[in-house]
């Protein structure tokens, strides 16, 4: 068991700012200084044993008795202070491999990954092992990898959240309401959805090759840069001996990570492994707290803007649910078009045929545009008065004597002018009806035969559309198979 150094303080102090020294000059590409006796020589403590193994490995020299001392008081402490300590100066090829598996312990679906398990995840997908390192974390998530029957649509969002944003057949461009039905639509959703996650899928595999040629030139360049900026200057190594001569300590070196065109290298955020170390280190470890689930890490990793090697190996633990969602959707391309669809034209809903409408419905609808653009307007009661009491004047006229006859004469021809001007709008208005009418009808058929044509153009791209996705699924099968690369 670890020793209890809140018994000594001062040994507890000078220890922990040697050992946040250590790692500075190691992130910076020092060569590391010999510890002082004093700090060594602390019986029980794994830390004393661990610091002097640490600086004897990057020396090359033998650091068995250390490494004894060290795994005596904590093995997997040691084994994931090394671990990470050698990933972050860049000497991950000096690990052991059973140094691994005693610091990363087991995986499961139901208990969440540590920050511990997570920094050794990030630092071997990032290569700081190289492929020995790849090959474990690809072993150890592999044996709890989810099934595919897992809530695909969770890791198909994951991969691509967006919705394409073109889902409609050009056939039916013209045809909204034709295009919405579910039984057209789906089809060129699901293509639209494979094409997608094809191009995601080749997005992450090219990704990881392109910076693999990267990783190997940059090293030494990063390492000359980490220097510079923990230090503020272009220091020679010698000033990093001292903590006190460190601003920001292990937090300057972590804004640092990045090489000299100012492009990310490798981002360490809070819960990696500098922030592990920094933990691992102190009085208060936290390398063993719960972090967050695993398939909780796996869904972040495949999310567009995560690290490309991370998400390349979240991309091989998720293949089979990957695989079996792509062929779901690529059988959702082969759906044959319907014999019949009911869609609505200018408001009235029409049964369309490969032959054409069908009749009885195009007619129900012609029926309800002659009715609506045809209002029954009655009796033209209002002329008839006029045209009563016009025959009232005339006969008026008749009767009375001789003055005042032509009088009413005269006024009898006003409600007469009124009449007829009442019926000549009443007539006006029923032309205008019939006229519209005329003209919805004619749509209505053009626009139902257009309709038809449309469903004829669908079919002949359902066939395109589908050998398309047969094309796409092929393909992404193919990434998927590919893999991640160990290097």
């Amino acid at each position: 068991m670890s020793m209890d150094l809140t018994a000594n303080p001062h040994v507890e102090m000078e220890l922990h700012r040697y050992a946040e020294a250590l790692l500075a000059e190691l992130a910076a590409g020092s060569v590391l200084s010999v510890p002082p006796a004093a700090l060594t020589d602390v019986p029980g403590h794994w830390l004393a044993p661990a610091v002097e193994a640490l600086t004897l490995l990057t020396r090359g020299e033998d650091a068995l008795d250390a490494l004894g001392r060290a795994a005596q008081c904590d093995e997997r402490r040691t084994a994931l202070f090394l671990c990470l300590a050698l990933a972050v100066s860049g000497q991950g090829d000096r690990i052991h491999a059973s140094w691994l598996g005693t610091a990363f312990g087991d995986l499961s679906l139901d208990r969440p990954v540590t920050h511990g398990q997570r920094a050794l995840w990030l630092a071997a997908a990032r290569g700081a092992y190289g492929p020995v390192g790849k090959i474990f974390v690809l072993r150890k998530l592999d044996a709890v990898s989810a099934s595919p029957a897992s809530e695909p649509d969770r890791w198909l969002n994951a991969l691509t959240p967006a919705e394409p944003s073109v889902a409609v057949s050009p056939s039916l461009a013209g045809f909204p309401d034709l295009a919405g039905l579910p039984e057209l639509a789906d089809p060129v959703r699901a293509a639209a959805r494979l094409a997608q996650l094809r191009d995601r899928c080749a997005e992450i595999t090219s990704a990881g090759e392109n910076r693999r040629g990267d990783r190997a030139g940059g090293a030494a360049d990063r390492r000359d840069h980490l220097r510079r900026a923990s230090t503020g200057s272009d220091a020679p190594d010698g000033l990093l001996d001292a903590p006190d001569e460190l601003p920001g300590g292990l937090a300057g070196l972590a804004a640092a990570q990045a090489d000299h065109s100012g492009e990310a290298t490798v981002v360490w955020s809070e819960d990696e492994p500098l922030a592990v170390l920094r933990r691992l280190i102190s009085t208060a470890d936290a390398s063993e707290a719960p972090a967050k689930p695993l398939t909780g890490y796996l869904l972040s990793d495949l999310r567009p803007g995560s690290h490309p090697h991370l998400a390349a190996i979240a991309l091989h633990v998720a293949a089979p649910i990957v695989r079996e969602a792509a062929e779901n959707l690529e059988r959702a391309t082969h759906v044959e078009p319907p014999e019949a669809v009911a869609v609505p034209i200018l408001g009235h809903r029409v049964t369309l045929h490969p032959e054409g409408p069908d009749p009885e419905s195009l007619a129900d609808a012609e029926a309800h545009v002659t009715s609506e653009g045809m209002p029954v307007r009655g009796r033209p009661w209002d002329v008839y008065a006029l045209f009563v009491l016009t025959a009232v004047a005339l006969v008026a006229a008749l009767v009375v004597p001789t003055p005042p006859s032509a009088a009413l004469a005269a006024l009898a021809l006003l409600p007469a002018a009124g009449g007829g001007y009442r019926l000549w709008q009443r007539r006006r208005r029923e032309r205008a009806d019939a006229e519209y009418v005329a003209a919805q009808l004619s749509e209505l058929r053009e626009t139902a035969q257009s309709a038809v044509w449309a469903l004829h153009e669908y079919a002949r791209e359902s066939e395109e559309r589908a050998q398309r996705a047969k094309t796409d699924l092929a393909e992404l099968i193919r990434l998927l198979r590919r893999g991640p690369r160990a290097g």
